[in-house]
């Protein structure tokens, strides 16, 4: 498939966002059982950031759109439609986001309610835009479980990476353990997505030249698409890249989504209350969201429409 960088960046800047929500709920909820004090600047600008990257990603979502006019109509299928239940729970994320850093700025009570609330919207929108893919059953390397797993555990990494880098600067005693888990975090979205790679490295295409075209002779040999000139088959489901290309995206977004992220957080949590140790950790989200991207580029580069197969030769 031919990635669009504009549904990359929603994807990434969203699920960053969504992840972060879900740690600022987790640091309060363990703080209200174990009695700890946290400043609340490190909910409020938490919250805040949450919003912007959701709202770009937002914004970057209309770059994917033929008529941005009619973007509105977008939620009209609801009932059968993964995409326009995504378009109602991003919005839903962000109001509830939204309330929830306001709620701690204004020292409003039941900010935990609130953030239990966007904590819900968080993992729904997980779901949705996940299941946008998983769904399609006839591109075997997104119609798994693993999709769903992959897009929650890569969002729930980034944004507890995120959480770690803003408590360095408004809460340093909470860097240890939130560093703790964003390595935990980011160890176990390594591991899903490369049992994914595996997966998908062995699956064998379920059609042929012979399903693609009708002709059951076993020696059928396409020399050409039957046309020259490009067409919205060849410009939408080609990638354009060669495999050399896509194994060395393949280390690139190994190497910097998971392993130099994990270790410049545990860099970072040797020396929780300096400033070299939030420059660190800063550096691991960046690097992380720069290898995110480079992920999901992958994530839809790898998927092979059985189109495809008609269409692969030009002559």
């Amino acid at each position: 498939m031919r990635p669009a960088f504009s549904v990359i960046f929603l994807t990434t800047l969203c699920g960053a966002a969504q992840g972060l929500m879900l740690t600022l709920v987790a640091i309060e909820a363990s703080t209200r059982i174990t009695g700890t004090t946290v400043p609340s600047v490190l909910y409020v600008v938490g919250a805040a950031i949450a919003v912007v990257l959701g709202t770009l990603g937002l914004f970057a979502s209309f770059f994917h759109l033929g008529h941005p006019e009619r973007a509105w109509r977008a939620v009209a299928m609801w009932r059968t439609s993964w995409l326009s239940r995504e378009c109602i729970a991003l919005p839903v994320f962000l109001v509830f986001a939204s309330a929830y850093g306001l709620a701690h700025w204004l020292g409003w009570n039941g900010t935990l309610a609130i953030g239990l609330a966007g904590a819900a919207a968080s993992l729904a929108l997980f779901v949705c835009t996940a299941m946008i893919y998983a769904c399609l059953r006839f591109l075997q390397e997104w119609a798994s479980p693993f999709t769903l797993v992959n897009f929650t555990l890569l969002g729930c990494a980034s944004g507890c990476t995120l959480a770690t880098a803003c408590a360095a600067w408004c809460a340093p005693m909470l860097v240890g353990t939130l560093a703790l888990s964003a390595c935990l975090l980011t160890l176990a979205a390594c591991a899903a997505r490369l049992a994914s790679l595996v997966r998908n490295a062995r699956l064998r295409p379920k059609s042929t030249v012979q399903s693609a075209t009708g002709i059951r002779n076993s020696k059928v040999e396409q020399k050409s698409r039957g046309f020259t000139a490009s067409a919205f088959n060849t410009r939408e489901f080609f990638h354009g890249q060669t495999a050399d290309t896509l194994r060395v995206i393949k280390i690139v977004f190994i190497a910097a989504a998971f392993a130099v992220p994990f270790v410049l957080t545990g860099a970072g949590a040797l020396a929780p209350q300096s400033v070299a140790a939030a420059v660190a950790l800063g550096a691991a989200f960046v690097i992380q969201y720069a290898g995110l991207v480079a992920e999901r580029w992958f994530f839809f580069a790898d998927a092979q429409h059985p189109q495809n197969i008609y269409y692969q030769r030009a002559s």
